[in-house]
């Protein structure tokens, strides 16, 4: 009776939050081209390798799992300079876009795995030092944000570099941390397989790998598989980036300490005021994850020094992200830095993530049916300001009845039923 008395309450209290956050939200379609003949924009080219389903809808492809890899060419169009400021990404208010004010699509063709090779033999041949980037994005994100979340990193590092893409099962949506958590094993051999054609291409000079939040899961777990497979991560391989990982402490240090020597240059972006990973702490047992620890105290700052990882803290760095989750993208100065890395060899986060990204989605029992109201309620004030978490609340609601009413029965079922049937 307690926790169906704490059921209630909660659920009035998500309901009203829900109530006031009724707003637009983000428009669908704007991965659909558009003609783009504004003078002083910018255009990435890009190849996209990705494990989402085919849809037959604008959004190409889906959160939901695809059984064979797919392939795709994007070039996006960016504002010109004086209209945007350096780290955000700016999204069409209404379909089409403005491409003197907005991120647009230009070109967006479906490829065979053939023509995705080709594609990329035909760039990195034309690149500066045959410099391959991989950009694996983080949880919560749509097709269409990843796409244009790399768009941005690629335009504002001013990094000449063969832009790939990976792109793994996510559904963009607040409270499905279970199902995006189990996607990045799902997407893990891809991207070893991925990275292993890419390294063993004669063609390619050198690869870099940008990961973002729990896209450092798929991305870590992809090189520990390469690791075990060839005795060490193949030697093209040469740098590694780490932004905000979500990655607990002591699978980090387990993961790093499988991956042989010699090893790729790891540069690992941490803030301790980074609110996602706070929720996701939390979440997993008060763990901390590795992309909020203070890299200046014990354990950390000998690991670091041991595996010769190189640490920026961003603590005090100040962005228009209010999660300080995506410093490594919306800092001008950050995202600068990882160009110069790119361009020069030298050593040296996405504000579309929604507090109900941290919150996992529980369905087996009462308790459990708590917990999702409960991340609802958390969710709920945000949703008010933030679209992103704004999007798919409703549904959420209607899961969470739809559970609470399962519970119900399935309750009044153990209470009337005799022993043994």
């Amino acid at each position: 009776m307690r926790v169906l008395r704490q059921l209630r309450v909660l659920l009035a209290c998500a309901l009203v939050a829900g109530l006031v956050a009724g707003c637009a939200s983000r428009p669908s379609g704007v991965l659909i081209p558009v003609p783009d003949s504004v003078p002083g924009t910018s255009r990435v080219n890009m190849v996209v390798a990705t494990v989402r389903k085919r849809v037959d809808t604008p959004d190409i492809f889906s959160g939901e799992r695809g059984w064979h890899p797919s392939y795709a060419e994007v070039t996006v169009s960016i504002p010109p300079d004086g209209a945007r400021k350096v780290g955000d990404v700016q999204w069409p208010r209404a379909v089409p876009g403005n491409p003197a004010t907005d991120f647009v699509t230009t070109k967006l063709d479906e490829l065979t795995q053939d023509q995705a090779v080709s594609w990329f033999h035909d760039r990195i041949q034309k690149t500066p030092g045959r410099q391959a980037l991989v950009f694996v994005h983080g949880f919560n994100q749509r097709f269409d944000d990843a796409v244009f979340r790399f768009a941005q990193i690629v335009h504002d590092s001013g990094a000449d570099v063969t832009p790939v893409l990976f792109t793994w099962p996510s559904r963009g949506s607040i409270l499905a941390y279970g199902y995006d958590r189990e996607s990045t094993s799902y997407s893990r051999d891809s991207l070893e397989r991925m990275l292993t054609f890419m390294a063993k291409d004669p063609k390619v000079g050198e690869i870099s790998i940008l990961a973002h939040s729990m896209g450092n899961v798929v991305t870590l777990e992809a090189l520990r598989q390469m690791a075990i497979r060839n005795g060490r991560i193949l030697p093209k391989i040469k740098y590694v980036m780490l932004a905000a990982p979500d990655v607990d402490v002591d699978v980090f240090h387990t993961i790093m300490r499988e991956l042989g020597e010699p090893r790729p240059q790891f540069t690992l972006f941490v803030s301790q005021d980074d609110k996602a990973l706070a929720v996701s702490k939390r979440v997993w047992g008060d763990v901390p994850r590795i992309g909020q620890v203070n890299p200046e105290t014990e354990p950390y700052r000998t690991e670091f020094e041991r595996y010769k990882i190189n640490v920026l803290d961003l603590t005090k760095l100040k962005t228009d992200d209010p999660l300080a989750h995506g410093k490594f993208a919306a800092s001008p100065q950050v995202v600068q830095a990882i160009g110069a890395r790119l361009a020069e060899g030298q050593t040296m986060t996405d504000s579309r993530v929604g507090v109900g990204e941290h919150i996992v989605e529980f369905t087996t029992n009462a308790a459990s049916t708590v917990g999702q109201a409960a991340g609802l309620v958390i969710a709920a004030p945000v949703a008010v300001v933030d679209p992103n978490t704004r999007e798919n609340y409703g549904r959420h609601m209607e899961n969470l009845g739809n559970a609470a009413s399962d519970t119900a029965s399935s309750g009044k079922h153990v209470m009337t039923t005799a022993p043994g049937q």
